[in-house]
């Protein structure tokens, strides 16, 4: 092989939870890496989701993903506060459109209320259309409680801080072996490496029971459900000032169809709920989109389909096959049958929310076994990239005497400027895909789909960054921006 590295953990898995995992283990003296086979962190369902931050009333009281929901709620301003991530604390409704959705709000009240779930309310139609009143419903239940965020930063800004104090990324490294050690530990082949390991921390969401089985665990099965999504323009804030969901239907593979608002003032409809076959297959259908609006519609009839500018589509990694639906709780054990694995099964909603308390929880698993003494040097702060477009024309103005690149636009659209482009291209973890330089920066996201800053950021790439043109990608090796030249 090309290189031999040794290790005390190799977290397997770049999305959220494997992020939160590496920063916590940070704290510690402690080895550790994390190996992703996408060219950049949150590449799975971690970046294609709702934003949500759950309050923690949808599980069963009791269960892990109601626990770790409620704790991550109710700790996750104070988080990205430290992250430098944008979140915001809207409050959530899930409308009622009949008598038995009243008398299922009821017991979700009640479920939330035994789980630790602060400030649910029961709301009849008066108080509803009161609060707000563009939306349909014959009550609804309120929940103070629930915010939104970036996800994507999010997870980038878990992976800068975990690099920050000591942990090691290597992307584009899928795993492909993982052998067992006759004196223990493990020996995982990825990206053409071996990394010896006391540890493997298996938090490879939609790829994680055939990771588990790479191990020798072979008794796990996910199932990938799609989700769509579509992304309206950007919206005043009165226009939708919180997530609205319908009451969640028995036996579904999600929470229904919902409008959210997002921390960038777009609007998102979704997700559908279909399993298939694929974990790879992210393709829009025009049946499913189309089904996609009237069922929003229905919880907010003023929907026009001229505010669409976009749709995306998401994966969850989900324990529970067709034609039963719902959830199973997280799986997060160290297997007795295969010391030093940790597993990580079916991390769907709310793993975003749970991240930090199920990282919390695998250093705990792994401080079994291994002693974990606190570094007296952790830092558990990241700054991210300064937006142009937040500041007032004082603080912009600050930001250009500083640095001349903020006087100039490159992004119109959301008023991204070349200094915000040039410091996502410059980013910690090393990413130059067109994607990464997208989503730390949010160029390419307005109306125009980049019609107008995309051309000015593959320029920037090949002139200053020395990228041939044919190393332009937008996600993967496989996503080439140029096909070839005409002249």
């Amino acid at each position: 092989m090309a290189g031999e590295k040794r290790y005390d953990v190799l977290i397997i898995g770049g999305g959220a939870v494997g992020c939160a995992v590496a920063r916590e283990l940070g704290r510690y003296h402690c080895s550790v890496a994390l190996v992703e086979r996408c060219a950049d962190v949150a590449a799975g369902a971690s970046g294609r989701n709702s934003a949500v931050v759950h309050a923690g009333f949808n599980n069963p009281p009791g269960s892990l993903m109601a626990q770790m929901c409620v704790e991550g709620n109710q700790g996750f301003a104070a988080l990205c506060q430290e992250l430098d991530v944008p979140y915001k604390k809207t409050g959530k409704l899930l409308l009622a459109l009949d008598l038995g959705d009243m008398a299922t709000l009821l017991r979700l009240q009640t479920q939330g209320e035994r789980s630790g779930c602060r400030g649910l309310e029961l709301l009849g139609e008066e108080e509803l259309h009161a609060l707000l009143p563009q939306v349909e419903g014959i009550g609804a239940m309120h929940s103070p409680e629930t915010g939104i965020c970036d996800p994507f930063l999010y997870t980038v800004a878990l992976a800068e801080n975990a690099l920050a104090n000591g942990a090691e990324f290597f992307l584009k490294h899928p795993v492909t072996a993982i052998q067992r050690q006759p004196e223990g530990g493990f020996a995982v082949t990825a990206g053409g490496k071996v990394f010896h390991t006391r540890f493997v921390v298996n938090c490879a969401g939609l790829s994680s029971a055939q990771v588990a089985a790479l191990a020798g665990v072979e008794r796990y099965r996910i199932y990938p459900c799609r989700g769509q999504y579509f992304i309206l323009d950007q919206v005043p804030k009165d226009y939708l000032p919180m997530p609205v969901y319908p009451v969640p239907k028995e036996g579904e593979g999600g929470l229904g169809v919902h409008l959210t608002p997002t921390v960038h003032g777009n609007v998102l409809l979704g997700p559908s709920a279909e399993y298939i076959d694929d974990p790879e297959d992210t393709a829009s259908t025009k049946e499913i989109l189309d089904q996609l609006f009237q069922q929003a519609q229905q919880l907010l009839p003023s929907l026009e389909r001229g505010q669409i500018i976009g749709a995306y589509c998401g994966l969850r990694p989900k324990q529970t096959p067709p034609g039963k639906g719902g959830y199973r709780d997280f799986v997060i054990r160290e297997e007795a049958d295969c010391r030093g694995l940790i597993n990580l099964i079916g991390i769907e909603s709310p793993g975003l929310t749970a991240s930090l308390p199920i990282a919390r929880g695998v250093v705990g698993l792994i401080g079994q076994s291994m002693p974990l003494a606190e570094k007296e040097d952790f830092d558990p702060t990241r700054r991210g990239i300064p937006r142009f477009r937040e500041k007032n024309a004082q603080g912009q103005a600050v930001l250009i005497a500083r640095d001349p690149d903020y006087g100039e636009i490159f992004c119109r659209c959301q008023k991204v400027t070349k200094a915000e482009i040039r410091q996502a291209i410059e980013n910690p973890l090393g990413v130059r895909t067109l994607s990464g330089i997208k989503y730390r920066a949010w160029a390419t996201t307005g109306r125009c789909s980049g019609g107008y800053c995309l051309p000015k950021i593959a320029q920037l790439l090949t002139s200053e960054y020395g990228l041939a043109p044919e190393e332009l990608f937008y996600r993967e090796e496989n996503s080439p921006l140029l096909t070839g030249r005409v002249k």
